[in-house]
C-alpha cells in the first residue's frame, strides 16, 4: 500500500457478508483514484479473522476491526460501514477517537434505539427471518438464494445476484439480541447513504435509523438495491473520494 496523505477508507461489511463484498467498489476506486488507501476488513468468524459466531458480541467485532486497522499503520481512516455494520461503527469511531476518523459513511445500516437491539428494529420480512433464526440456532447458515436475491440484489443483473448469493457466509444469530450502547461515541462527520429500493432495510426505516445515530451531516441518496456497493460501485467510489479529503 503506497503512502498518502489521504486516510485510508476502511470497509466494514454487514451481516452474511465478508469483505469480498467491497471489491468491485474498491476497483472502482482504485481506476478512479490510482494508489488511494483501502482496507475491507473480516469480521470475526469469516475466514482468517479468529472468532465464534455462536458467542459473537459487538465488543468482539470492535476489537477485530481496530486490530486490522492497527495492523497496517494507518492513522487517519474514514470509516465506511454497510447495513449490521451499523452496530460494529459507533465503537470502532469511540476506540479511535475522533482525533483519526475523519468521516463515519453508514450505507444502509441498522442503528437501534440506545439500549435496544438489532431483532428489535428491524421490519418484516428480515424481522420474521432474523426471530425464527434467533429461536432456533446461534450460528445462521446463508440465507436461501431467492430470498437474499430478494432482499439484497434486486434491480442487479443475474451474474451479480449469483455473485451476492455465492458470497454469503454464516452469521451470529446471538448479536442481534445484543442491546447497544453508543454513549461514549464522539461527534465526527457523518454521512449516510439511503438507498432508495432496498428491499432489506427499507427507506423509511434508514430515516429512522439516522435519526437514532443523531449528529447526521448530511443525507445522500442512492437509487440503488440493499448492496449498493456491488450494483454502483463507480457511483459510490466517486462519493466517498469526494468526501476523502
Amino acid at each position: 500500500m503506497p503512502p498518502t496523505d489521504k486516510p485510508t477508507i476502511v470497509f466494514i461489511h454487514g451481516g452474511q457478508h465478508s469483505r469480498a463484498c467491497w471489491q468491485l467498489t474498491i476497483d472502482a476506486l482504485n481506476t478512479a483514484s490510482p494508489g488511494v488507501a483501502t482496507l475491507a476488513v473480516d469480521l470475526p468468524g469469516r475466514r482468517d479473522q479468529p472468532g465464534d459466531l455462536a458467542t459473537m458480541t459487538i465488543e468482539h467485532c470492535v476489537r477485530s476491526v481496530v486490530a486490522q486497522i492497527e495492523s497496517i499503520g494507518a492513522q487517519r481512516v474514514m470509516l465506511v460501514g454497510h447495513s449490521q455494520a451499523g452496530i460494529t461503527l459507533p465503537g470502532v469511531i469511540t476506540a479511535l477517537g475522533a482525533e483519526r476518523v475523519t468521516r463515519a459513511v453508514y450505507l444502509a445500516c441498522c442503528v437501534p434505539k440506545q439500549g435496544t437491539t438489532v431483532l428489535s428494529s428491524l421490519a418484516w420480512p428480515v424481522s420474521w427471518f432474523a426471530t425464527a433464526l434467533s429461536k432456533f440456532v446461534k450460528v445462521s447458515k446463508p440465507m436461501p438464494a431467492p430470498m437474499a436475491k430478494w432482499m439484497f440484489a434486486n434491480g442487479m443483473s443475474k451474474d451479480l445476484q449469483a455473485q451476492v448469493v455465492a458470497g454469503l457466509v454464516a452469521e451470529s444469530a446471538v448479536i442481534v439480541k445484543e442491546p447497544v450502547d453508543r454513549r461514549a461515541m464522539p461527534k465526527v462527520p457523518t454521512t449516510w447513504i439511503v438507498t432508495l429500493r432496498d428491499r432489506s432495510v427499507r427507506p423509511k426505516l434508514q430515516r429512522r435509523f439516522l435519526q437514532n445515530l443523531g449528529n447526521v451531516d448530511e443525507v445522500v441518496e442512492m437509487d440503488t438495491c440493499h448492496n449498493a456497493m456491488m450494483s454502483e460501485p463507480d457511483q459510490l467510489a466517486a462519493l466517498l473520494l469526494a468526501r476523502l479529503g
